[in-house]
């Protein structure tokens, strides 16, 4: 399972506020429900799944900034893709606070 951290910006927007673009993008992953996990911060995205999978998902969620008519888009995405034992958002959690 790899773990993808993703922040889709559109640049050029009429207003500061991206929560709109945001909503849609999540509107996506909901019709990935049971394939992929997918938690929202603050600050970003985080989805767990097979990294092939993944790679087809943040394609299509790129693109949705420019189908409400954006012109540009910069999106960010780190990949933590550990193979040497199973991990999961909710392992990697455990593993701190079963340190402090």
């Amino acid at each position: 399972m790899a773990i993808i951290d993703i922040t889709i910006i559109p640049v050029g927007t009429a207003t500061s506020s991206v929560s709109e673009y945001v909503a849609d993008i999540h509107k996506v992953l909901h019709q990935y429900e049971g394939q992929i996990k997918f938690q929202l911060t603050p600050m970003s995205t985080l989805i767990e799944g097979d990294l092939k999978q993944l790679l087809h998902i943040v394609q299509e969620i790129h693109e949705v900034p420019f189908q409400k008519g954006v012109q540009r888009v910069c999106t960010n995405i780190r990949i933590d893709d550990r193979r040497d034992k199973e991990h999961s958002m909710e392992r990697k959690l455990r593993a701190v606070q079963s340190k402090l």
